[in-house]
């Protein structure tokens, strides 16, 4: 195929005449792959830099371009359960940002039971405060995804954020299937890094975890290896292929070598493909995406093929309700592999090795 980008713009995509010159991006007899660049929807923090760490625009973008290696060339920049004040000086800094790499923002909290990571001090319900800042923000941003738990949101409130425009997604909770479906029902339409924080899947009591596979339209998944077993991540590509995001989670030590971080006044320190606090609980993942994709293909069994749309085709069409595609008139934010190594990237009109 043939493939030809004007400003930044796919302008032509079509079958390669034997006779024409042009970059061949096939590498040692192997030829390339080339699809849309990951979107990741629950990016922490990386260069350093957690979400909340950022005070200028420059700051986003230098936490965006920390994920680039990996394939991610779109993200959601992901707020940890903080203050009021915090939450709104992030909205206006995000809706300040003109970075195509940042697509809105992921309010992950404060409004969970279950805290993981998350200080436990800074959970609570969801006030009319907190309803009015959301839906404004729903207006200002590009995209506006919220976390939260069941327990602490009315039903009337979870209508009114997804009438907003706001993408509801449940986690951090220990609700009951019913309480869960209740939810969805009213608008709710996403699960939080399916099985991790919530409450599990039994067979009289099918959880949160029963509820999403049943309810949500579209399911976040962190296939590290350590998060999710491999059989439960077989489980879950078997019930709802169709509805599964792969998500990093990633921390401030994506695309650093830094072995340890503080969060909320706690040390997380990395170690063997883990982020953990002193206890010994996970604390955000440590996995770039093409990572993510290489090891779900594995777990599943799957093609790599069938994998990489998890990356970019599931979450472009959760936030926009259209399908990634390559063809005229999209924006050129591609990636290129060889096998199952990414190789390139191209968001400016030119290949950069990655």
């Amino acid at each position: 195929m043939a493939l030809r980008v004007t400003a930044g713009v796919v302008e032509e995509v079509r079958p390669r005449r034997p006779d024409e010159t042009a970059t061949d991006l096939s590498r040692d007899g192997t030829r390339a792959l080339v699809c849309p660049g990951f979107l990741d929807l629950q990016v922490n923090g990386g260069a350093g830099l957690l979400t909340g760490d950022c005070t200028t625009p420059a700051d986003l973008s230098r936490l965006a371009a920390a994920h680039r290696a990996g394939g991610t060339l779109g993200l959601l920049p992901t707020l940890i359960s903080d203050s009021p004040a915090t939450t709104a000086r992030v909205i206006d800094l995000v809706a300040a940002t003109r970075d195509p790499a940042i697509l809105g923002l992921h309010l992950e909290g404060p409004h969970l039971t279950i805290a993981g990571a998350h200080d436990p001090a800074m959970l609570r319900p969801l006030t009319d405060a907190d309803l009015a800042l959301y839906r404004d923000a729903a207006r200002r941003l590009p995209h506006l995804l919220i976390t939260l738990a069941p327990e602490q949101v009315t039903p009337a409130r979870i209508a009114a954020l997804a009438e907003a425009g706001v993408h509801v997604s449940l986690g951090h909770s220990g609700s009951s299937y019913a309480q869960a479906t209740a939810a969805y029902a009213a608008g709710a339409s996403h699960a939080t890094h399916l099985f991790n924080a919530m409450s599990g899947l039994h067979h009289r009591e099918p959880g949160m975890v029963g509820a999403a596979l049943d309810h949500a339209d579209w399911i976040g998944l962190i296939a590290d290896g350590h998060h999710v077993h491999d059989a439960a991540l077989r489980l879950a590509h078997a019930a709802r292929p169709e509805s599964l995001i792969l998500v990093t989670d990633a921390m401030a030590v994506a695309g650093t070598d830094a072995t340890r971080f503080t969060l909320a006044g706690r040390q997380i320190t990395r170690a063997g493909g883990r982020l953990t606090l002193a206890d010994g609980t996970l604390a955000g993942a440590d996995i770039t995406m093409i990572a993510a994709v290489r090891h779900m293909a594995e777990a599943t069994g799957a093609p790599l093929a069938a994998i990489l749309p998890l990356a970019f085709d599931t979450p472009h069409r959760m936030l926009t309700g259209r399908p990634n595609r390559i063809e005229p008139g999209a924006p050129a934010r591609l990636i290129c592999l060889h096998g199952d190594r990414l190789t390139a990237t191209l968001t400016a009109g030119d290949w950069e090795a990655a």
